[in-house]
């Protein structure tokens, strides 16, 4: 068994007025197993709309919490919002967790079971395994993921369902020793690439419930541009720049 005193739960935000109002109170009443505490670290990343105070009026009502609000001066992008909220975690363990309301809080649950009994450094949710809800993609949609998670297992070894989900539950200490440059999309092949590399790391996959949205309702990912940027990554991480701690 794994003592977990407390989770940090990284939220990198961007124009998300609409949903973050939703998600918030979701995260706050959930109940993690074992009497884990939260930590709730927001990272705006200057959005130009009314997210910054939907986030400090939800946050204002659960005064109990342990909540971090913290704000990029400018639009950096995804992947350094989430280097910013790794630097600010005190958790033992931390997960990343979008802000688009497409992933269930819920299956944080089920993606600490394997570390809190002692069997895993990290954990992926992957939308593609078990039985719960998952909105049909478009099929090139899906192909893409597929064809992005062969590519990164080909080059890390690994046997990945799911390397682009955000749900990724990493040991704390580990993820701080991490030399990360994504400021994108491109931080989830780069966080699989360079985990991989610690010695006797014990990575386990769990399937999550995904309720996926359309371009149309705001999805900012776009599967050409980010898609070429993923390729790119993969093979920079694996190949050209293997350095993986600071």
């Amino acid at each position: 068994m794994s003592f977990i005193r407390r989770l940090s739960i990284i939220i990198p935000v961007y124009n998300e007025e609409n949903q973050i109002g939703e998600l918030l109170p979701k995260l706050f009443s959930l109940k993690l197993i074992n009497e884990i505490e939260k930590e709730i670290i927001i990272v705006d990343d200057a959005s130009d709309d009314n997210t910054l105070s939907v986030i400090k009026s939800v946050v204002a009502s659960y005064p109990q919490d342990v909540v971090k609000i913290l704000e990029q001066p400018y639009n950096c992008g995804k992947g350094a919002a989430i280097q910013l909220g790794i630097e600010h975690a005190t958790g033992e363990y931390l997960i990343i967790q979008d802000a688009d309301n497409e992933l269930d809080p819920n299956d944080i649950n089920d993606l600490l079971k394997p570390v809190v009994e002692g069997f895993a450094d990290v954990v992926v949710g992957s939308r593609f395994l078990g039985n719960k809800p998952r909105r049909v993609l478009s099929y090139w949609h899906m192909k893409g993921n597929k064809l992005m998670t062969w590519l990164s297992n080909l080059f890390t070894g690994l046997s990945l369902t799911d390397m682009t989900s955000c749900y990724k539950l990493i040991k704390t200490s580990l993820a701080k020793r991490l030399y990360l440059q994504e400021n994108r999309f491109g931080i989830d092949p780069e966080l699989i690439a360079k985990i991989r590399r610690f010695p006797n790391i014990r990575i386990y996959e769990v399937g999550i419930a995904y309720y996926a949205r359309g371009y149309q309702e705001g999805k900012k990912i776009r599967f050409l541009k980010d898609g070429f940027r993923q390729m790119w990554v993969i093979l920079k991480y694996n190949i050209f720049c293997r350095k993986y701690e600071k």
